[in-house]
């Protein structure tokens, strides 16, 4: 009896379980449902965006606390309560239905019947299935904003579509999908016109995305079918790990992958500088993210309308500055043997509107010389030749990857490479003489002190010169400065008006800041090393190093240098709003800084500390991440600035240690101020506190005097266990309606804080939270914080030093 019973339970079971991932006519499912599929990796069910009630039906991944949403049924049609449910029609069809029973949403299949049902595959596809198991209707066929593992994507109508927004699931602007004239290429739109462009496909990778060879090799292909159609495949190879690209409202593609921690990391973004806009630059003109201001002309050519050119207005583009030899009279004896010929650039995102021609690479220059519309050609062994005809648009020089272009140019033009070898040697002059004039100081220092008895100011100076000098001998190599301008003393003490003290915008750890114009109207702030600082020129040079070779629309350009005489000056794009602590901590700006202009500022942060750390081609740990190093443009976005602190990692390196703990009270993290360890957690941790800062109006430092907290962190981790959070939002930000969102930035804050580095999310975790909606996010830890290591009493940064566990820390106080 036992056992008859116990098979009877056995067979229940085993009905239950396959029948869980099926929704047929007799087993529809309700709100509070979901089925799940056979390997339990997806799940489709209802959901309401964050702020908002409405109700959708969508295919998520199965991962405890989070709700990435993966497709949309009823993306524009929402349920208005809590009574929906999914279900098969009469005739077949998959619905989503309200609670008076209209269809809100069907698959709309003509030839169905009605013996059907839907089934939720292990690969996150829904399939509804006639009598004959056939498919007639799939829902990676009617994708919404993302593309999962084994899912393809056609030429055909079969395009990604982004939500309108974060908490808006209805069909927004952007749209993605391939584009196969001549070459195949990836391709966002905005509304019908270009946004984004992948560069042609060179037969294992997008040959206009940097670093794809590395990073995406065995995840991205476009593959041919039985019928000879294309379609792109994200093959991710790893079948235990989790990994989609998503197109969000922004217009911005994301790979997203899970980590072992179980966070999502955004390890790719589709736009990492404003170069990345289709066309940024116009017809016939190149965006560097490097350069200021990041268009120029192509060699040959000028801006078509120079005005608007200098106003930053690029769309216009350029036109050649003089005739093409091809387009003159060929008879004219005086421009016998002055043919057309060819410059090289490189590392280039080549033109849209590759032509591929099908001929060997030692004769693809022969055919575009002899046809005067050719303007360009390259050639890449993935794809062969290739010629422009007309036009060059959206073309971008890289900072590495990128191939060879070679641009038509005329006669006149084609010494221009001899100029450059030019600049090259004058460059290399430069150095070398700046190496003998401080190698000269040197000695003439250490002679006039030897008669004047001041051995102690020798050995100081002394340092100083040795120290500069094997710096730039070591950076050269390294860096080459990366073309950096080199600025006269003379041109920035004209800018800043002799340095007045008018000019000055602030004082920062190692010298003050000037606000100054060049000639030609530039506005520049100029960082001016302070004399009396022995460690400052390591980390002058050190910033000179990292910011050079740094990209990204939230990072802080650095224009030019100047090293002369005892002079040693930094040169950066001016932020006409100053840092941020000019608006976050003053009380006559109260209204300026709302919520919405807040979360930018967060996010835009996290997406500068992310290049840094995973999409630069160097790995860079910031280390001094605080308010009054996030400068803000003129629309109030935000830009980390002050590298001088910075470190770079090696490809494989994920912390380093050091006797010299350098930061500020306050962020550092603890096994940073306590042990000298600094990875990226640590950087996390810096961002933590300026997140709840920015929250809360308040700077993490003004608790000194409460005797009852620590600092920021304790108040915020005290309020958050008595669930009063609410508490901690700034007054002049507070609204009930945006409540729920602020409260998740600050669990996102305390996330970042606490007090082991392991229990911290990456920084591509972060961004993730921040701009995707995750229902249950983990529950914050402890927060590390130090206490207090002395009373801030002024608001520079001028540094100290302590001891903690035989570590010397220095440390810059905020100013």
């Amino acid at each position: 009896m036992r056992e008859s019973l116990f098979i009877l339970l056995l067979a229940c079971c085993f009905v239950v379980g396959i029948s869980i991932d099926t929704i047929t006519r007799t087993q529809p499912i309700q709100d509070s449902e979901t089925i799940v599929s056979s390997g339990q990796a997806y799940k489709l069910g209802f959901f309401s965006p964050a702020s908002n009630s409405d109700r959708y039906v969508g295919i998520m991944f199965n991962v405890p606390g989070t709700a990435h949403i993966i497709w949309v049924a009823n993306r524009e049609r929402p349920l208005n309560g809590p009574s929906g449910t999914v279900e098969i029609l009469e005739d077949g069809n998959l619905a989503v239905l309200n609670g008076k029973k209209e269809i809100l949403w069907s698959s709309n299949v003509s030839k169905s019947n009605n013996d059907t049902r839907a089934q939720l595959l292990d690969s996150g596809n829904l399939v509804l299935t006639d009598s004959n198991g056939t498919s007639i209707w799939e829902s990676f066929q009617v994708p919404t904003d993302t593309l999962v593992q084994k899912m393809r994507l056609s030429a055909s109508l079969i395009n990604l579509t982004s939500w309108k927004s974060a908490f808006d699931p209805s069909i927004g602007s952007f749209s993605s999908g391939l584009y196969l004239f001549q070459i195949p290429q990836l391709f966002i739109w905005n509304n019908s016109k270009p946004y984004w462009r992948s560069g042609p496909w060179g037969g294992n990778t997008f040959i206009g995305i940097p670093g794809m060879n590395s990073a995406y090799r065995n995840r991205l292909y476009l593959q041919e079918d039985n019928s000879g159609s294309m379609y792109f495949i994200n093959d991710y190879s790893d079948t235990s790990g989790m990994l989609y690209y998503m197109l969000n409202s922004s217009g911005v593609i994301n790979e997203v992958s899970l980590d072992g921690n179980g966070y999502w990391n955004i390890s790719w973004s589709s736009q990492e500088s404003q170069c990345d806009v289709y066309g940024k630059c116009g017809p016939f003109g190149i965006c560097n993210p490097r350069d200021s201001p990041i268009c120029a002309c192509l060699p040959g050519f000028q801006p078509r309308d120079r005005e608007e050119w200098s106003r930053g207005n690029w769309t216009g583009g350029c036109i050649r500055r003089g005739w093409l030899q091809c387009e003159r009279n060929q008879s004219a004896s005086e421009d016998q043997g002055k043919q057309d010929g060819y410059l090289k650039l490189k590392n280039m995102k080549v033109p849209d509107f590759p032509e591929p021609i099908a001929i060997p690479e030692e004769e693809c220059r022969s055919p575009c010389l002899q046809n005067c519309s050719c303007t360009a050609y390259a050639y890449y062994n993935g794809i062969g030749c290739m010629h422009w005809n007309g036009s060059l648009i959206d073309v971008q020089q890289f900072s590495f990857d990128g191939i060879d272009l070679y641009i038509r140019a005329a006669y006149s033009e084609l010494d221009t490479g001899k100029r450059k070898d030019m600049k090259a040697v004058i460059a290399s002059t430069v150095i070398v003489a700046s190496l003998l004039i401080a190698f000269s100081a040197y000695i003439c220092w250490k002679w006039l002190a030897k008669n004047k008895g001041k051995d102690q100011e020798v050995k100081l100076l002394s340092e100083d010169v040795i120290k500069m000098v094997n710096i730039v001998s070591d950076t050269v190599d390294r860096a080459k400065f990366e073309e950096l301008p080199l600025y006269s003393y003379e041109a920035l003490a004209n800018a800043t008006n002799n340095f007045q003290s008018k000019n000055m915008l602030g004082k920062g750890g190692f010298g003050p800041v000037y606000k100054g114009k060049l000639l030609d109207g530039q506005e520049i702030a100029v960082k001016r090393l302070s004399n009396s600082l022995s460690q400052g020129v390591e980390e002058f040079m050190n910033e000179v190093v990292v910011i050079s070779k740094l990209q990204h629309k939230n990072l802080v350009r650095l224009l030019g240098c100047c090293i002369e005489r005892e002079e040693k000056m930094l040169i950066y794009e001016y932020m006409p709003n100053k840092s941020l602590d000019s608006y976050l901590f003053d009380a006559s700006k109260p209204n300026i800084l709302d919520w919405r202009r807040r979360a930018i500022i967060i996010e835009g942060i996290a997406r500068g500390l992310l290049y840094l750390h995973r999409d630069s081609r160097l790995k860079i740990i910031h280390r001094d991440l605080k308010v009054s190093n996030i400068l803000l443009d003129e629309e109030l976005k935000p830009k980390i600035s002050d590298f001088g602190l910075a470190r770079i990692f090696g490809g494989n390196q994920d912390q380093a240690n050091t006797n010299r703990v350098v930061g500020t009270y306050g962020y550092m993290a603890p096994e940073y101020a306590m042990e000298g360890r600094f990875s990226e957690k640590s950087d996390v941790y810096g961002f933590g506190v300026l997140l709840l800062e920015i929250v809360s109006g308040r700077r993490n430092t003004s608790f000194y005097h409460d005797e009852n907290e620590l600092s920021l962190l304790g108040y915020s981790w005290r309020l958050w266990n008595e669930t009063q959070a609410t508490r901690l939002i700034d007054a002049a930000i507070y609204d009930q309606g945006i409540e729920h969102d602020i409260l998740r930035y600050i669990h996102i804050g305390l996330l970042c804080v606490q007090e082991f580095a392991k229990d911290r999310p990456d920084v591509s975790a972060v961004l993730l939270m921040l701009t995707t909606e995750i229902s249950n996010l983990p529950r914050p830890k402890l927060p590390g914080y130090t206490g207090r290591l002395g009373s801030p009493q002024s608001e520079s940064s001028a540094q100290r030093d302590c001891s903690i566990n035989n570590v010397t820390v220095t440390v810059a106080e905020g100013r």
